[in-house]
């Protein structure tokens, strides 16, 4: 059975040192994501509406573990934090199993 798994939006960050040393121009952090904003993964395991395909690419991997029961060493059961591979202003995210509803 896949569980459905919910991805929360721990922080936007800008690695400034790394945008003057290598960049072409200064960035804002990632527009595409809110601290706090939080998607769900259906029991289909596809992309959530809305989200980076950027980002998806780089976390699905471990959505996909979580929802197929899982776990990850270092990470309480059920959970792990993961993020986007952008250098210059990677993306955190909560990624956690959500426990079917008992009927």
């Amino acid at each position: 059975m896949v569980a459905q798994v919910k991805i929360t939006v721990l922080r936007r960050t800008l690695n400034d040192d790394f945008l003057t040393e290598c960049g072409t121009h200064i960035w804002e952090p990632c527009s595409a994501f809110c601290e706090g904003q939080e998607f769900t993964v259906g029991q289909d395991a596809n992309m959530p509406a809305g989200f980076c395909s950027w980002a998806w690419c780089d976390i699905q991997k471990y959505v996909l573990t979580l929802a197929r029961g899982g776990d990850f060493v270092g990470s309480k059961p059920g959970v792990t934090v993961a993020c986007c591979t952008d250098g210059y202003r990677p993306v955190f995210f909560k990624i956690e199993r959500i426990a079917p509803e008992r009927v």
